[in-house]
């Protein structure tokens, strides 16, 4: 009866065991992901360019896959540059805020990335924001 038991509980665990050590996308890898931040600057109504030059110091944020709220953030450099380290497998969505002439005057600027290997650096791009 042990025997038997074991036989048909033994594989049960081993696919609970198995399903419960494969991580979600979030902090604790070996991988990164890293982008700039442009900036536009506009005068009051958004319809003459003032100038251009790379995001200093704006918040970037992450959300580690499917979760409803952002799970980190960081600023971007002196040169317009971030870079979220220790990533595992997994879906991310990179986000950063932009001014615009709507009602609220904010929209959000993001991009969905994927990192599919170990060690992987992928490239987010760049993130046109706005300002007046």
């Amino acid at each position: 009866m042990k025997r038997i038991l074991s036989i048909i509980f033994l594989p049960i665990l081993l696919v609970l065991f198995t399903l419960s050590c494969q991580k979600e996308a979030g902090e604790g890898g070996d991988s990164s992901i890293h982008g700039y931040v442009h900036v536009t600057d506009y005068n009051a109504s958004f319809n003459y360019i003032q100038g251009e030059y790379d995001g200093v110091d704006l918040d970037v944020y992450i959300i580690y896959g499917d979760d409803i709220s952002y799970g980190n953030k960081t600023k971007s450099g002196p040169d317009g540059k971030f870079e979220f380290k220790y990533l595992r497998k997994g879906s991310y969505k990179i986000y950063t805020y932009s001014q615009d002439s709507t009602l609220s005057g904010i929209a959000v600027v993001s991009k969905d990335i994927e990192i599919t290997e170990k060690k992987e650096s992928v490239d987010a791009g760049t993130f046109e924001i706005k300002v007046n």
